[in-house]
């Protein structure tokens, strides 16, 4: 499904009609778009594990033409697999822009198999892997990379928007993760032309999606919860800061205690922290970009780590969750670690 096919905005109705259909969709909307399961264990009871372990991995997706995967985007699956296997991974963040140039417009593409499948081959990898949409994705048909998951056992994208909450083994704490879709939210972009989103297609849409946001953070008791999007809410480098993210998002981030908002769209490694909440951009799984034109428009001392060179062939981030820290490691494809840093649980009252 097009970005122009999922716009709930009726043109060329009486106004009456109009209103009456974006009734009727605004009201379904939360079925069509957002996915909320219970608390789940990801390991087997009585293993002595004691925390959840994920890789998060955003910018991944290849190429529209032979051989339909690039070196940044082999190099960084080789390391994520030798990473998975290593340090233990439990799933995989799929943070956007999962294929180049235009997305998929069919459930059927060949480039499931080119630029996934065949890519991501690991047994360490075969483990689920959970994805939102991007703004090359939007290009194509978001609903057929949503209908792929009935057709891979490790693909699982329900919905544009979803929840994700975990229980941390052996602990009683728990992670609750927060897929949103920042191009429904915020607009597309044209890479090419630089372009920063312009406001969503559809206002509606937005909004509903605004709204079930923050009645999810508001409840949410989760020790850590965390929030996933393709736009970066703050980044130094050439997108820069996502100024729909700074206005809508963020004061939710801020106000509900998030513990930290993951995200790819600039193609590189960059942690930033600011009131209390750890920005995490990782969009180096298939190209490198060592932009920093936007490095003062971020809040000053708030960058704690960057790095987009061409010699580290790539990257990701490797995050733990145990009953008190959240571990995150940068790591680049050739095979080392270049950073990291811990964040503490959410406290209440």
């Amino acid at each position: 499904m097009k970005a122009s096919e999922t716009c709930c905005c009726a043109t060329g109705w009486r106004q009456e009609m109009a209103l009456t259909l974006v009734s009727i969709l605004i009201a379904a909307i939360p079925v069509a778009y957002c996915y909320s399961p219970a608390f789940e264990d990801l390991v087997e009871t009585g293993s002595n594990r004691t925390s959840i372990k994920f890789l998060a991995v955003g910018d991944w997706g290849g190429l529209p033409y032979p051989p339909y995967v690039t070196a940044v985007q082999k190099a960084t699956a080789r390391e994520m697999s030798k990473v998975a296997e290593q340090m233990g991974a439990d799933f995989v963040l799929a943070l956007g822009d999962n294929f180049y140039f235009r997305g998929v417009e069919s459930v059927d593409s060949p480039r499931f198999q080119d630029t996934f499948e065949s890519v991501y081959t690991a047994k360490s990898l075969k483990i689920p892997w959970y994805v939102l949409a991007g703004n090359h994705d939007h290009a194509g048909s978001v609903k057929a990379q949503i209908e792929y998951s009935h057709k891979s056992p490790r693909w699982n994208f329900p919905s544009y928007y979803y929840e994700l909450n975990f229980h941390i083994p052996n602990t009683g704490k728990t992670l609750t993760i927060i897929m949103v879709d920042t191009v429904m939210l915020c607009g597309n972009s044209d890479d090419f032309l630089d372009q920063k989103p312009r406001g969503p297609l559809c206002a509606a849409e937005a909004k509903s999606q605004v709204t079930w946001l923050q009645k999810r953070l508001a409840q949410s008791k989760a020790d850590f919860l965390l929030v996933a999007g393709h736009y970066p809410v703050w980044s130094v480098s050439e997108h820069g800061p996502t100024e729909c993210l700074l206005q809508r998002v963020n004061p939710l981030l801020i106000k509900y205690n998030a513990t930290a908002y993951f995200c790819g769209h600039d193609h590189n490694l960059q942690y930033i922290e600011d009131s209390g909440v750890g920005y995490v951009v990782s969009g180096a799984g298939n190209f490198l970009d060592p932009d920093i034109r936007h490095w003062n428009h971020v809040p000053k001392g708030s960058v704690k780590f960057f790095t987009g060179k061409a010699s580290t062939l790539g990257g990701f981030v490797h995050a733990e969750v145990t009953k008190d820290k959240l571990f995150l490691t940068f790591i680049q494809a050739t095979g080392t670690s270049l950073y990291r840093t811990v964040l503490s649980p959410r406290r209440f009252g």
